[in-house]
């Protein structure tokens, strides 16, 4: 072997005493001794890579293994699944192996460990034959344990992070075979697993939750996946069925309708003055709506041609206040109707909603050239907003930022109710109220209604954090 020079001294005996056939025969022997010790070295050199290509190979599966356990981890189902469905069979067979985890990890956990254990081993015969059994056996541990660690460890699951599932993919086949090989210990495992699961009494693993889903998407936004007209839309969508119908109303208070007896003119008077498309016609008073009339119907079919509006009067759909959007959308769907009445615990009117305020929850605000544009929750400055007191409080508490356990016990259904609720009283306008880290100032009252409030937040961390939020 190039640049090893082996130098050998064998004391050849001085013949003191003996007489030279037993001189020659020890000279004889300390020759023999000494080529065979110097073959046995060079050897030993010249053979030192063939003791190292295994090690070189455990160290290589060890990676594998890290690499695979750190891609099934990290891989993303629907990202594959996608894959999969684009005829990618590397993909497919990764989705399956990944069904299959618990087999999977018992797989990838026996192979590492026994890569492991045999390069460790054959690491301490290699520094034993050169350095010793004192030296190299401690030194072999140092060093192989180093190697594992950065070569068979972090470098791999640090690659296998970043690409979880092109590396899924590339081992998917070999994992495949090694499963089936390994299917006698997996099998054992998986009967231990079972009797620990019933010696701990530990529940199955449950489907993700609203509020999981709800954090992907944030996760998403943030990643930049999707956008965050993207990420409303699929939070209004995933919270729409759990929305109930009075939260979104227009209440009573609010409502525009007609009586019966009503003279055509007045009629006409407030379509013309509300532009709305349809009406609540009320009997004595709001809290007894018999029916709804339309536009169309009016000046197609009475208002040019006389009659009543009793004659055009069509069925309202009447709906409890904890009526859930989805079954409401579903419900107007099925009558054909755009508007509902809702109803309180007495039987009287607490207010309407229509087919697009429905549409509202889901896609945001809508706009037609007759609205005049109010922005419900305007931010004036890094610490101030200006709400007004028919905005959704629900609504305002998600756009500064106040997570829904702060706000469990709140009843009230607009900003006007929970500043009410707040002060316990009917304020004025002046009135300042403390919550949390909020000063909520009134800013204007409509009679017994709070019409406009401000909000500042008291601690400015807490303001760039809702800055941040909006």
């Amino acid at each position: 072997m190039g640049g090893v020079c082996l130098c050998f001294v064998r004391k050849v005996p001085d013949g003191g005493g003996m007489d030279f056939h037993e001189w020659w025969s020890a000279a004889t022997a300390a020759h023999v001794s000494l080529f065979r010790e110097v073959e046995d070295s060079y050897f030993f050199m010249s053979h030192i890579w063939i003791q190292i290509l295994p090690i070189l190979f455990c160290l290589v599966l060890s990676s594998c293994f890290s690499a695979a356990e750190t891609a099934f981890n990290s891989m993303n189902r629907i990202r594959m699944k996608n894959l999969a469905e684009k005829g990618d069979g590397r993909a497919r067979l990764a989705l399956e192996l990944d069904d299959r985890y618990d087999n999977l990890l018992s797989t990838i956990l026996i192979g590492n460990n026994i890569v492991n254990i045999a390069g460790t081993s054959l690491m301490t015969i290699l520094f034993v034959r050169m350095l010793g059994e004192e030296i190299g056996a401690s030194l072999s541990t140092i060093v192989m344990t180093v190697v594992v660690l950065i070569f068979g460890e972090v470098t791999p699951k640090s690659i296998a992070k970043e690409m979880p599932e092109k590396t899924a993919m590339f081992f998917a086949s070999f994992l495949n075979v090694l499963m089936r090989v390994l299917t006698p210990f997996n099998f054992l495992f998986a009967q231990w697993k079972r009797l620990l699961t019933a010696l701990l009494h530990t529940e199955a693993e449950q489907g993700i939750t609203e509020e999981e889903f709800l954090t992907f998407v944030e996760e998403a936004k943030q990643d930049g996946g999707i956008d965050e007209q993207e990420g409303s839309l699929i939070r209004n969508a995933v919270e729409f069925t759990e929305t109930e119908a009075m939260e979104i109303a227009t209440p009573r208070i609010d409502v525009s309708g007609v009586a019966e007896d009503a003279d055509l003119r007045e009629v006409d008077q407030v379509f013309t003055d509300t532009m709305f498309s349809r009406l609540p016609v009320y009997r004595d008073s709001i809290d007894h709506i018999t029916g709804i009339i339309y536009q169309k119907d009016f000046y197609n079919h009475v208002y040019h041609k006389g009659g009543t509006i009793r004659d055009i009067i069509r069925p309202a759909l009447f709906v409890a206040e904890n009526k859930k959007l989805g079954q409401l959308l579903k419900e107007l769907q099925k009558t054909k109707m755009h508007l509902a009445v809702i109803v309180d615990e007495f039987g009287q009117t607490a207010g309407i909603v229509t087919m697009e305020d429905i549409l509202e929850e889901l896609v945001g605000e809508i706009w037609d050239e007759h609205d005049e544009v109010v922005e419900k929750l305007e931010q004036v400055s890094d610490r101030e907003f200006l709400v007004e007191g028919s905005a959704s409080v629900q609504k305002v508490f998600h756009r500064l930022g106040i997570s829904d356990r702060d706000t469990e016990k709140i009843d009230a259904v607009t900003v006007s109710g929970w500043v009410m609720e707040l002060a316990g009283e009917i304020p004025e306008a002046g009135s300042c109220y403390h919550w949390k880290n909020f000063e909520i100032r009134v800013l204007k009252m409509d009679e017994r209604r709070v019409e406009k409030i401000k909000i500042i937040v008291d601690e400015a961390d807490d303001a760039e954090q809702t800055g941040a939020a909006l």
